[in-house]
């Protein structure tokens, strides 16, 4: 089949005063301008809200032997890649990890038809519970139908019972171990207030150590915990590595800037997305896979995080 060139000829059109034949008004090409650049938005937008990427993370220590790899999701928000999830789980599996690691929100916990629509997550987390040890720990969206018992009834404990069932170790404020390789896997489950907009609230002193007890400085330590905001509280509680999410990778990414607004209606959020390091502890924030209310995603496709634990 024969190639086809495709080229575009520019003409450069001098402005004047007058109105000869060839000129147009200025304003025309104004608007042609915002039109172009409204089109390739959008087409980057749909793109992006509707694709993923792979991205691969290394971290080195000496409390375990060998290497282990975790996926890490997050914010799927009830997201359906191919037919479901076909092309997400093709994906995950490709990169041969030995556990999967999921940081929340799932779901959206705001009725769509009348109703939570959480069987994306459920079925995506089951399928690959099937397959590997999969842990979870909390997101807002996860907790808010947990604490709203009045507004969503035992709806949270039909949906962690489902999960449990299908084999997906759930984590609300509680810890397990990977004991042949020395790993110690927390999930923390922040009340709902640590998660409000604007004004970040103050982590007291202790307050990790009042919900989880304290970490395993032996082991190698993760901690599923879903706000990124909180890191520096997390790495000093003794988290070799936080996973987390809840930002989207700040929505719209711009060079050299990264995420220009996090879900608390913070501007250029300090933690967007990628790898953080803070006095030799670690935290991977993925950008997640979903949206949710406004449902943009610019230069951030969704995400999924391969995490390689590097060990002696």
């Amino acid at each position: 089949m024969p190639k086809t060139l495709f080229y575009v000829k520019i003409r450069f059109v001098t402005f004047s005063k007058g109105t000869g034949n060839n000129n147009l008004p200025m304003w025309i090409y104004v608007v042609l301008a915002i039109l172009i650049i409204a089109a390739l938005s959008a087409a980057v937008i749909y793109h992006d809200t509707h694709s993923f990427v792979v991205r691969n993370y290394e971290i080195s220590t000496d409390k375990i032997e060998g290497d282990y790899t975790f996926v890490l999701l997050s914010d799927l928000h009830g997201y359906v890649f191919g037919n479901n999830n076909d092309k997400l789980l093709e994906a995950i599996r490709a990169t041969d990890p030995d556990a999967i690691l999921c940081a929340g929100d799932m779901f959206t916990a705001h009725r769509i038809k009348g109703r939570i629509q959480y069987e994306a997550g459920l079925s995506l987390l089951s399928r690959l519970a099937a397959d590997y040890p999969v842990y979870m720990g909390n997101g807002n969206h996860e907790h808010k139908i947990k604490a709203f018992k009045g507004e969503f009834g035992n709806l949270f404990d039909r949906y962690r019972s489902m999960l449990n069932r299908a084999g997906v170790r759930t984590l609300e404020n509680d810890s397990l171990d990977i004991e042949d390789k020395n790993i110690r896997i927390s999930g923390l489950d922040l009340g709902y207030e640590y998660f409000r907009k604007v004004v970040k609230k103050q982590m007291e002193p202790g307050t990790i150590n009042r919900l989880l007890g304290s970490s395993d400085k032996k082991a190698f330590q993760v901690l599923i915990a879903h706000n990124p905001i909180y890191f520096p509280e997390y790495s000093d509680w003794g988290a070799d590595l936080t996973v987390s999410g809840h930002v989207h990778g700040g929505i719209i990414r711009l060079p050299l800037v990264g995420g220009v607004i996090s879900p608390a209606i913070a501007l250029f959020p300090k933690y967007d997305g990628g790898k953080f390091e803070r006095n030799g502890k670690y935290m991977i924030l993925s950008r997640g896979l979903g949206t949710h209310s406004i449902h943009v995603r610019m230069f951030n496709p969704g995400e999924v995080c391969v995490i390689k634990i590097c060990g002696r």
